[in-house]
């Protein structure tokens, strides 16, 4: 190994040391508890070390934010071999349900916290130009793509893909938003066990009833 390449690869496994702490610290305290300042006493560098590598906190949360989106990804791959479109547009919603409870401060993190969202826009306003979001424009076009199987095949029929994907995934999303904040104390105890799977069903209920939908 030529010291070139055992400096980068140091380098890489210093920038992974500096984005596991961060993921350590927020799932420990939070997001307003995680700073450049503990993140490098854990590691123990100096904060400059960090800005070597991460422009500020909203940086950081954007990586983190990334790696979410790939593991989210994952819970998607093996839905691509679901032939029928139908199927796993319903496959799609338990599987992102599924995601979300089973990873809820990452969700948090990249769904409802703005940091990520921050960090977006300045990656924007510097590159003057798309910036990199492959794997969030990777997951929403899974579902995109499965709408218009659908819609090719007869369903939902002059309904526009692009907007029917948002309007499933805004569902799904809020089930899950409300889970993952606590928001479910106004159902009945009766009803709060798996309310995340069951509303999950309601929802592929409603695209059952609007799978053969035409519009007068």
């Amino acid at each position: 190994m030529t010291i070139s390449t055992r400096k980068e690869r140091q380098k890489e496994e210093l920038k992974a040391k500096i984005l596991q702490t961060a993921k350590e610290l927020f799932m420990e305290h939070g997001y307003e508890a995680t700073s450049i300042r503990n993140i490098a006493e854990r590691i123990e560098y100096s904060p400059t070390t960090i800005y070597l590598y991460f422009k500020d906190k909203d940086d950081i949360f954007y990586a983190l934010h990334r790696e979410g989106f790939v593991l989210l990804n994952q819970y998607f791959r093996p839905l691509s071999h679901v032939a029928n479109p139908f199927e796993r547009l319903k496959a799609i919603s338990k599987a992102y349900i599924t995601f979300a409870i089973e990873n809820g401060e990452l969700y948090d993190l990249m769904f409802i916290l703005q940091s990520p969202m921050d960090a977006l826009k300045k990656d924007k306003s510097d590159k003057k130009d798309d910036p990199d979001w492959e794997e969030g424009n990777r997951a929403f076009a899974f579902l995109v793509n499965t709408i218009e199987e659908c819609i090719a095949m007869g369903s939902f029929k002059g309904m526009n893909a692009e907007i029917l994907a948002f309007t499933t995934w805004s569902m799904v999303h809020g089930v899950c938003s409300l889970e993952i904040r606590n928001r479910c104390s106004v159902i009945s105890e009766l009803n709060q066990k798996d309310l995340a799977q069951r509303a999950c069903e309601m929802i592929n209920e409603i695209l059952d009833r609007s799978h053969n939908y035409t519009p007068s």
